[in-house]
């Protein structure tokens, strides 16, 4: 392990609102541009968080790019925390 390191008992806290920020300004470019060509962003984006193949993806306004900068586990954690959150489950 590298010197700067350290090892801590205490709990550290992980915060991710600029990566969702990020996340969702993606996945809204990605959907409209999905919408553009006459795709279905539904069926395009699962079938890409279900095979990790960004060929579901097309290029068109850099989508495939835009995709490709989050894993697939990060779009579905996501998309879960976005749904249960708007059925009131209250998840933050």
């Amino acid at each position: 392990m590298p010197e700067n390191q350290k090892i801590t008992d205490e709990t550290v806290l992980f915060d991710l609102s600029d990566a969702d920020y990020e996340l969702v300004q993606d996945l809204t470019t990605v959907s409209q541009s999905l919408k553009e060509i006459g795709y279905d962003p539904v069926n395009q984006i699962v079938g890409y968080i279900l095979s990790g193949d960004p060929a579901y993806i097309p290029r068109h306004n850099n989508a495939r790019n835009y995709i490709r900068r989050h894993h697939p586990d990060e779009i579905v954690d996501e998309l879960v925390r976005y749904y249960l959150n708007e059925k009131s489950f209250e998840i933050k």
